[in-house]
Parts: C-alpha cells; sequence; structure tokens
C-alpha cells in the first residue's frame, strides 16, 4: 500500500534525509521518499500491518526530528 503525508515543521533536508534512511530501516516499509522542499512522505509498506508500521514511523521521525508532524 503506497500513502502520501504533508509533514508540517521540517527544518532542514539534513533531517528529512535522516527521517528517511531510518523509515527505510523498519521491518514491512518497502519504499519510503521524504520531500524537504515538499514537506511531504510518501510510503509504500506492507498493507496488512499499515497501521502498526506508521505508529513505528511517527516514532522513528520523532527522535530525529521531534519538531516535525506526520500530518495523518
Amino acid at each position: 500500500m503506497k500513502k502520501t503525508y504533508k509533514l508540517e515543521d521540517l527544518d532542514c533536508a539534513n533531517c528529512a534525509a535522516k527521517m528517511e534512511r531510518a523509515v527505510a530501516k523498519i521491518d514491512g516499509v518497502n519504499e519510503v521518499n521524504i520531500s524537504f522542499m515538499g514537506q511531504r512522505m510518501s510510503i509504500d509498506a506492507d498493507e496488512s500491518r499499515f497501521e502498526e508500521i506508521m505508529d513505528q514511523v511517527v516514532k522513528t521521525c520523532k527522535k530525529v526530528e521531534p519538531d516535525c508532524r506526520i500530518i495523518r
């Protein structure tokens, strides 16, 4: 399942790259793309566990960039 989410308060391109690398390591994530300029995240993950995976994505992103919010 592939979805796109809006990001709020993503401060820099370096943070976006760090978040992208961290999210890509989560089990069940097939592909992720975080755009600093677009303030968006596209994610393709296992459909049967999508909500569980997204909960992990939110926690992971908070560790990298505490101010950033994923609008779900």
